[in-house]
């Protein structure tokens, strides 16, 4: 199974896992990493690692990132590069996709990657009210 990271400014990270364990329950191997406003980028990449060293040995991990290019990508980042094909690296984590991720762990990687990528568009989308639809009811 893979193991599951949430990495975040704030505690974004925490509470978005504490939602998604109330639709899906609590998960194992889930984790989470919140930057702290008084962290540093070594302080956040000690965490990451702590983190990391409690998913179990020869597992691979998904790291889901709030902000691309932020600090705790940019920490995550470094620890995907050093360790590719154990650790992916995805960007924009909301909660459809860690949704998402939870069901689909026990594939590899590589594909539950994929799959992210290929949600990911669907998970974001606006609310439009048709114009001459006079009755809303009906279409929710």
């Amino acid at each position: 199974m893979i193991s599951i990271l949430v990495v975040s400014h704030g505690d974004f990270a925490k509470s978005l896992i504490q939602t998604a364990e109330m639709i899906a329950a609590k998960q194992a191997q889930v984790g989470w990493v919140s930057l702290a406003a008084s962290d540093g980028v070594d302080s956040l990449s000690d965490k990451v690692a702590t983190a990391l060293a409690e998913f179990p040995k020869d597992t691979p991990t998904l790291i889901l990132a709030d902000l691309w290019g932020g600090s705790p990508f940019n920490v995550a980042a470094q620890f995907a590069a050093k360790n590719p094909q154990s650790i992916g690296l995805v960007a924009g984590v909301n909660l459809p996709i860690l949704l998402e991720a939870y069901m689909a762990r026990n594939s590899t990687l590589s594909e539950l990657v994929n799959k992210i990528n290929e949600i990911s568009d669907d998970s974001i989308r606006q609310f439009k009210v048709s114009a001459d639809d006079d009755d809303l009811g009906d279409d929710l």
